[in-house]
């Protein structure tokens, strides 16, 4: 049987098409009489190269044809797959166009691939179909995707395949945004790319000593965002090593089964900001928009665009977006007292402060963060060296954090941290 994967119509474009165009054509022509058993063997190997490197990767174990298959269609946005995410269930002419491309995939997940073994003499493809990774501990991180692939495989017509893929994207998404919590930014020409961060900080909230008040209020804020009720930007400031910016990441890993994503911008970046709205404002996820350390020099005027996307545009921010931002200065731009010196040559200095403080007051929410008194600053140490292991009697445990902190920083969480890091290297 002849699969004609030109055919295809929405699903049009993989994640790794090389993969996808090799083995189908092997497939569509390893009897074929227009080609030696070699050419087709070549392309064989090299399809089944890069599938086992992507398998690999991604720890994919069993038929690995069949992971690759589900993989692209979980990963792959277009127009189907984005309504399916947004709405119950799409309808009209794109159910017939979904449904055609079905038909040929669900071809494809039913191909024996023993055949072709049979046929060129080999054996690749009887591995590949029930292959066992040398890393048993590393399994692909999407909910149910053993279950999506065992039971596309097996659906009966396409109809059947249409109801499971349509449920999975209402249940958990499509594409790089339904497998990834964070992402950073790229410009690309006149459009931005969100590019996935695999390798986010396993840091949650009860790892964080102190701060109480402060978490809390930042929980309330997230919590009434990922279910939808109105939520305020927040920007969490103060003295620096005090947790904002950890906060901020145990905020992700505590609300990512929720919905919760995040994307990391930085200020020369805030130009993009229009661009990146425009990408996720139609999604279903609820976005954190997340400025690390931010500042502006007096000089710098990139800021406006930020001012214009919080409050102040024409166009409304989203209800699924929102900037959490950290700084050291409550005030983010950096103020001199010539803003305020009837000396100066701005003849209106009162409206040079005002524009400089709008930034700060357009976040609802401002949480301070301060530096622990000693005594904080022993209790972070504390629970630190109980959560690591280290056994050292407290006076002296206590009399050695001190010393460390004259030299390294001063009171603070980062500090009591770094404490506990030269500790364990001592082991």
């Amino acid at each position: 049987m002849y699969i004609n994967t030109n055919e295809l119509i929405l699903y049009k474009y993989f994640y790794q098409p090389d993969i996808f165009e090799d083995l189908s054509w092997v497939i569509n022509n390893y009897q074929s009489k227009a080609y030696s058993k070699e050419n087709v063997k070549s392309r064989l190997y090299e399809g089944l190269h890069k599938l086992i490197e992507f398998s690999v990767e991604h720890g994919f174990s069993g038929n690995l044809f069949h992971c690759y298959l589900t993989y692209v269609l979980i990963t792959n946005e277009n127009a189907f797959s984005r309504s399916c995410e947004v709405s119950e269930k799409p309808r009209g002419t794109i159910n017939e166009l979904a449904l055609n491309d079905f038909i040929i995939i669900k071809n494809l997940y039913d191909f024996d691939l023993s055949l072709i073994d049979d046929v060129l003499q080999t054996q690749s493809l009887n591995i590949i179909k029930a292959f066992i990774p040398s890393d048993t501990d590393k399994n692909n991180s999407l909910p149910c995707f053993k279950e999506l692939v065992n039971n596309l495989a097996s659906c009966e017509n396409e109809h059947a395949f249409f109801e499971i893929i349509t449920d999975f994207y209402k249940n958990f998404g499509v594409g790089n945004l339904g497998l990834n919590k964070a992402f950073s930014v790229i410009h690309c020409d006149k459009t931005i790319e969100l590019k996935p961060i695999t390798n986010t900080e396993q840091i949650h909230l009860n790892d964080l000593v102190g701060y109480q008040l402060q978490k809390n209020e930042l929980i309330k804020n997230t919590e009434a965002f990922v279910h939808g009720r109105k939520a305020n930007n927040v920007l969490l400031y103060g003295d620096s090593g005090t947790g904002k910016s950890s906060s901020i990441k145990a905020i992700l890993n505590e609300y990512f089964k929720n919905g919760l994503r995040m994307i990391e911008i930085y200020k020369h970046q805030m130009r993009d900001l229009p661009l990146i709205i425009e990408k996720i404002k139609d999604r279903k996820y609820k976005f954190i928009i997340y400025m690390d350390d931010l500042s502006f020099e007096e000089f710098e005027t990139d800021y406006k665009y930020l001012k214009a996307i919080i409050e102040g545009g024409l166009e409304a921010k989203p209800e699924n977006v929102l900037i959490y931002a950290t700084s050291n200065r409550r005030h983010i731009i950096r103020e001199k007292w010539s803003d305020k010196n009837d000396r100066d040559d701005d003849l209106h200095t009162n409206d040079t402060v005002q524009e400089k403080l709008s930034l700060s007051s357009r976040f609802g929410l401002p949480i301070l963060y301060i530096a622990p008194n000693r005594k904080e600053f022993q209790q972070i140490v504390k629970v630190l060296a109980d959560k690591y292991n280290i056994n050292l009697p407290e006076e002296e445990l206590y009399l050695e954090a001190n010393r460390w902190e004259l030299r390294n920083g001063g009171l603070s969480g980062r500090t009591a941290q770094h404490f506990i890091t030269y500790l364990l290297g001592k082991k």
